[in-house]
């Protein structure tokens, strides 16, 4: 499966790029009987259902033609908006984080939690600095990039 997703990247990077979106995430899922190839992709400002239409249309063409044909089974194409909590995956997407709210999952548990939420105050290659509400007050919180599972986008309520 990680085969798929990388040669999908590799043919979906030059598309994204012509049109000045950034590919977010490819994932190739089984749920249920059915295979899912799901292309999330964003621009500043949020990417419309039209932009995905347009994606999905340059990128089924060339998936159609692909030879060999990496897909051993049926699958339906999805592209679209990460949505409000998108995956922070590459080093791009953490600094472009800056000063916005995320959730972080730990590999190894952390003052007795493994999951934190709070504003994104600094990042530099070791580490990443959370602004975190502990009750009435806010800390900053130091985490090391090597223990951050992962990191997504999150809504402060």
């Amino acid at each position: 499966m990680s085969n798929v997703v990388t040669i999908v990247e590799n043919i979906v990077q030059p598309i994204v790029d012509s049109y000045h979106f950034q590919l977010v995430d490819v994932a190739y899922e089984k749920e249920g009987r059915s295979w899912y190839l799901r292309v999330y992709i964003d621009k500043p400002g949020g990417i419309d259902i039209e932009e995905c239409a347009l994606v999905s249309e340059k990128l089924s063409e060339k998936l159609d033609v692909l030879e060999p044909d990496p897909f051993d089974d049926a699958y339906f194409l999805e592209v679209s908006s990460p949505g409000a909590e998108r995956p922070l995956k590459t080093d791009t997407d953490i600094e472009n984080a800056v000063g916005e709210y995320i959730h972080i999952s730990l590999y190894q548990i952390i003052d007795q939690n493994k999951v934190y939420e709070g504003t994104l105050k600094a990042v530099d290659p070791d580490n990443l600095t959370l602004e975190i509400k502990n009750k009435t007050r806010r800390q900053l919180k130091t985490f090391e990039r090597k223990n951050i599972a992962k990191a997504r986008l999150a809504i402060e309520f």
